[in-house]
C-alpha cells in the first residue's frame, strides 16, 4: 500500500483553505466546507476557522450548533483558536449557547475572555462583563478596549472614563484607535465633562503623532459635533485627508442636534457635490435640522430624496415629518405622515403627535387617534402619553373622558417617563 505524498497532502489543504478563506460569501464558504467533507479531504484547523469567520455574520444558530457537532466529531473543540471562534459565532447568534461552550473549553486564551466581556456587553449585562474583565490573570489593549466599549454601549460613561484612566494610569499600556474610539463615543453624551476628556483624548491622539484616520477623525468630528464645539468639529474635519459618509453625517447630525440648521443644509449640499451618497442616518440628521427651523418646503424635499437614493425609509423619518408638520401647526400633513407609515407607528411619533394637537389646540384632530393611541401604548411603561390624553381632555373641557384617564393611570401605577427622542444623539 502506498503511502500518502506529505507535500500533496499539504497543498491539498492549502488549496481548500484557501478557496473557503476567498470564498465570496458564505454560502460559498458552507458549500466548499461540504465539498471537503464528502470528499473525504482532511480538515485542519484553518479551513474550520475561516468556514466559522464566514458564517458569523449569518447569525443562525442552528447552522453554528451543526458546525459545532461537526468540529467536536472531528476532535478539533480542544484548539484555542478554534473554540474562540466558535465562541465568537456563539456570542454573536446564540449568547447562552456561548456561556455553555465558555465553561467547556479546556484551554482559553485572552481573546476567549476579551469575546466574552463582548458578549455581555451586547446583551446589556455590564456587571458581569466587567466580572470577566477582573477575573482575567493577563489583560491586553483589547481587553481593556473591550471593556471600556462595554461601558460606553450601555451608557455607563463615568465607568468607562474611569476605566480608561486606570488603564492608563496603571496597566501603562498604550491605547490604540479602538480604545480611543470608544472613549471618544463615550465623551459625546456626557456634555461638558466628556467635553473635557475628549479634549484630553485628542491632545493623546496629537502628542503620539497619530495620523488623522477616517474612524479617528470620524469620531473627533462627532463628539465635538455633539458637544456644541461645531467650529472644533469643522476644524479636525477640515483636517482630515479622507472623509466618508460616517464623517459627513456625523457632522450634519450635531450641527442639527445644537440648533445649526443652516449649517447642516449647508453641509449636507457639500456632501453630495463631493459625490457621498447619503445613508439613512444623514437624512435622519438633515430631516430633523428641517423640523427644528421649521423648514417645511425643504423637509419634504429631503424625504422624498430618501427613495431617490434607493434607501429605505425608516421610522425615523417619519417621525422628523410628523415633528416638522406638528411644529408647524400642519397637523393634516402630519396624520396623513403617520396613515402612509410602512411601519407601526411607536410612542414617541404617537406623542410627538398629540403635543402637536396640545400646542395648536387642535382637539378635534387630537380625537381621531387617542382611541388607537391608548389600545397600542401601555400605560405602565408610556405615562407621558396618558398625561398628554388627559391634559388634551382637559383643554377641550372634556372633564368625564379626563377622569377617566387620570383613574386608568392610578389603578395602572401609570408614571410620566423622561422626555426621550426619536434621535438617538
Amino acid at each position: 500500500m502506498r503511502k500518502p505524498n506529505p507535500q500533496k497532502l499539504i497543498k491539498v489543504f492549502n488549496n481548500w483553505t484557501l478557496a473557503i478563506k476567498n470564498a465570496s460569501s458564505p454560502h460559498q464558504a458552507l458549500v466548499l466546507y461540504s465539498q471537503m467533507h464528502r470528499q473525504s479531504v482532511p480538515f485542519n484547523s484553518f479551513s474550520i476557522l475561516f468556514t466559522l469567520k464566514s458564517c458569523t455574520p449569518l447569525r443562525n444558530p442552528s447552522l453554528v450548533a451543526h458546525l459545532h457537532c461537526h468540529i467536536l466529531k472531528l476532535g478539533f473543540v480542544s484548539h484555542v483558536y478554534v473554540a474562540t471562534s466558535l465562541l465568537n459565532a456563539y456570542v454573536v447568534s446564540c449568547f447562552d449557547y456561548a456561556c455553555k461552550l465558555f465553561d467547556e473549553i479546556p484551554e482559553r486564551n485572552i481573546v476567549t475572555w476579551n469575546t466574552m466581556i463582548t458578549g455581555y456587553s451586547r446583551s446589556g449585562d455590564v456587571n458581569k462583563a466587567y466580572a470577566f474583565f477582573k477575573a482575567m490573570t493577563l489583560r491586553d489593549v483589547a481587553s481593556w478596549s473591550a471593556m471600556i466599549a462595554a461601558f460606553m454601549n450601555n451608557w455607563k460613561w463615568n465607568c468607562g472614563l474611569s476605566c480608561f484612566r486606570e488603564m492608563v494610569a496603571n496597566e501603562r499600556l498604550k491605547p490604540d484607535e479602538v480604545t480611543v474610539g470608544a472613549v471618544l463615543s463615550g465623551c459625546a453624551h456626557m456634555g461638558s465633562l466628556g467635553l473635557l476628556a475628549g479634549r484630553s483624548v485628542h491632545a493623546f491622539i496629537a502628542k503620539n503623532g497619530w495620523n488623522l484616520t477616517v474612524e479617528i477623525g470620524t469620531v473627533l468630528v462627532d463628539m465635538y459635533a455633539k458637544c456644541g464645539l461645531l467650529k472644533y468639529a469643522c476644524i479636525v474635519f477640515n483636517a482630515m485627508q479622507q472623509r466618508n459618509v460616517m464623517t459627513w453625517t456625523a457632522l450634519i447630525s450635531g450641527s442639527a442636534q445644537h440648533g445649526y440648521s443652516d449649517e447642516a443644509l449647508s453641509f449636507f449640499e457639500a456632501m453630495q457635490e463631493a459625490g457621498v451618497k447619503p445613508n439613512e442616518m444623514t437624512f435622519t440628521g438633515i430631516l430633523n435640522a428641517c423640523a427644528r427651523k421649521g423648514l417645511v418646503k425643504e423637509g419634504r424635499k429631503y424625504f422624498d430624496m430618501i427613495e431617490q437614493y434607493g434607501l429605505q425609509t425608516r421610522i425615523h423619518h417619519y417621525g422628523c415629518m410628523v415633528d416638522l408638520y406638528g411644529k408647524a401647526g400642519l397637523l393634516e400633513e402630519a396624520y396623513q405622515v403617520i396613515g402612509t407609515m410602512k411601519v407601526e407607528p411607536n410612542v414617541v411619533i404617537w406623542s410627538s403627535f398629540l403635543s402637536a394637537c396640545k400646542d395648536h389646540k387642535q382637539f378635534q384632530m387630537a380625537d381621531r387617534v387617542i382611541k388607537q393611541v391608548m389600545e397600542t401604548v401601555k400605560p405602565e411603561s408610556d405615562g407621558g402619553v396618558y398625561s398628554l390624553v388627559s391634559d388634551l381632555y382637559v383643554l377641550n373641557e372634556k372633564w368625564d373622558d379626563a377622569e377617566r384617564v387620570r383613574k386608568l393611570m392610578v389603578n395602572q401605577y401609570v408614571r410620566k417617563t423622561r422626555g426621550s427622542s426619536f434621535i438617538r444623539s
